[in-house]
Parts: structure tokens; sequence; C-alpha cells
């Protein structure tokens, strides 16, 4: 709801409106501000991935194998670069979803629901509350624009995507009505029956999560009446992400830098540390493909490694 309020504040101002050129990339300062926001947070995830032992051990392949050779097919294969891209883009809206659905079974967790209770509605009402609205709404052009970079590779099968998807935009609104309709309905009932069984005590702290985001996520992705969905949907995902990593990592980046006396400086230099990327990545230069390949080896494998890294079910969190 914080984001949301500042996404009305900027709206219409300079902030939002004046270009400006930082290294090799035009945007608004709005811009540069969440794309650092965004870029920092993907990073953070290797906190969690290569700096904690416990988890690192456990998929040494997937860490330290499965980079380097994305990363290779990225900088070789023109097409795997662009594919990259597409897949970024739409993995970001599942993942989006999947985080929102995390922070509820912590929530259910601490509130001393069974970790498989309810599960698997919960994960699927939070995909539609995210993607629901992109499909349905005023932003689903936004995110098939992606598949107009095989143009610049000479693949037609794909740039035509974004045309189609225009055509049959009404039929998907339907679709997402009827079948959200329907799925929340269902969730409500089921929760209903399962409080009244006494099986089930609503946890606070999630339904504000959910109800907060349902609405933020329908209001902002599905009528974008401020031009500012891509800040307020970003802005509460990246520092969400940000402020996980440190609870949850946090006492372990301190002892790992010698600051495990001095929290708050630790918490500076992690802080510093993602923001730093996340700025060096908005002033690169896309040009710089080698550079740019590691940027996209970080957001996939952040989209990747958070399916399996913040486990409830096996206590990880």
């Amino acid at each position: 709801m914080l984001s949301l309020a500042l996404g009305v504040l900027v709206s219409g101002t300079s902030l939002a409106s004046d270009v400006r050129l930082l290294g090799g990339e035009r945007d608004t300062l709005v811009g540069f501000f969440i794309g650092t926001v965004i870029q920092a947070h993907l990073v953070a995830v290797f906190f969690r991935s290569h700096g904690n032992p416990a988890i690192r051990r456990l998929y040494p392949i997937r860490f330290l194998v499965v980079p380097i050779v994305l990363w290779l097919a990225i900088v070789v294969s023109p097409w795997i670069a662009v594919a990259s891209t597409v897949v970024a883009t739409f993995w970001d809206v599942w993942h989006s979803g999947a985080q929102t659905f995390g922070f509820a079974r912590i929530y259910e967790r601490n509130a001393g629901t069974p970790p498989e209770l309810g599960r698997r509605l919960d994960f699927w009402l939070q995909q539609l509350l995210y993607a629901g609205p992109i499909l349905a709404g005023a932003t689903l052009m936004d995110h098939v624009d992606s598949f107009s970079k095989f143009d610049e590779i000479g693949v037609a099968l794909f740039t035509s995507v974004p045309a189609r998807v225009q055509s049959h935009h009404r039929e998907l609104t339907f679709a997402v009505l009827a079948i959200g309709s329907v799925l929340v309905v269902a969730y409500v009932i089921t929760y209903w029956r399962l409080a009244k069984r006494g099986d089930w005590k609503p946890p606070w702290l999630k339904i504000w999560l959910v109800a907060s985001t349902g609405f933020v996520s329908l209001y902002t992705w599905g009528f974008n009446s401020w031009g500012q969905a891509f800040l307020i949907m970003n802005l509460f995902h990246g520092v969400q992400y940000l402020a996980l990593v440190w609870a949850m990592e946090g006492k372990r980046i301190a002892a790992l830098i010698g600051l495990g006396k001095y929290p708050s400086l630790a918490l500076g230099l992690y802080l510093g540390s993602v923001v730093a990327y996340g700025f060096g990545v908005q002033a690169l230069s896309p040009d710089i493909t080698t550079l740019w390949a590691i940027t996209m080896v970080v957001s996939l494998m952040h989209f990747w490694y958070d399916a399996f890294i913040w486990s409830v079910r096996r206590a990880q969190v």
C-alpha cells in the first residue's frame, strides 16, 4: 500500500517524465531508481544460495555449474540471448506470485498451521492475484512486447506474438475473470470450513498480506491508472525480498565480514553492495554482451533458486 501511495505521488512529476542519460541508458529518475531496486534484489539471492554453506552443499551443480554454462550459452548464441529476456519477463511474473505465497506460508507456519494444509490453494491464489490482472488488464502488452526482440535476430515466428495476444485480449480477460472467480470462492469456502472445524486459525498478517497485495495488483496491473505499475509492483516486491534475506542471513553475513558485533554496519554494507550492483547494471551498456549476459544469469538464477532455497516444508525458514 505504501508503494501504491509512492506511485501516486510521483505520477506526473518530473521524476517520472523527464528522460535522462546514464551510461548507455536513457530513462527517468523513477525508472533508474526502480531498475536499481530490481537488480539489487535479484543479486541478493546469492547471499542465501552461495553464502549459506548448509544450502550451498545441497545443490552444488545448480549453484556452481549451471550459471557458467548459461552465461556461455547467452554469450555464444544470439537466439538464446533473446530467448532469455523473454523467459525472464514471464518467469518474473510467476516468481513474484510465488514470493507472496512464500511469505503467506511463513505466516501460516508461525500461526501453527501444518505446512501442507491449504498449501496448493494458497499457491494458485497468489498466482491469480499477481498474474491475473496482467493477463486481463492494461499492462499485458508491456509484458508480451519482449517477443519483438526476436525481430533483431530474424526470427519472424515469435515477433507476431504481441499482435496475436492483443487480438485475443478480450477473451483472456473473460477467461481470467471466470477462472479467478471460481478460485476465490473455492478458497474462501475451504478456509471457512477449516476455521469452523478448528483446524485453522486465521493469521492476521497473512490476511493483510494477501488482501493488500491482491488489491494493489488488481488496481495497478489491471488499470495502471497512474502509469507507474512497474514502480509500484516491483518496489514492494524488492523491499520484501531484501528484508527476507537480511532476516534469514543477516547474522551470517555480519559474521562473514567480521562485523558480528556491529549488525547495523553489516546491514549497511549488505544493502550498499547489492544497490551498487543494481546501479551498475542500470548504467551498463547492453552492447557489452559479456557483462550483460551476467545480469541475465543473475536474473534467471534468482527466479530458479527461490523455488527451492526457502522451503517452509523442509524447515529451511
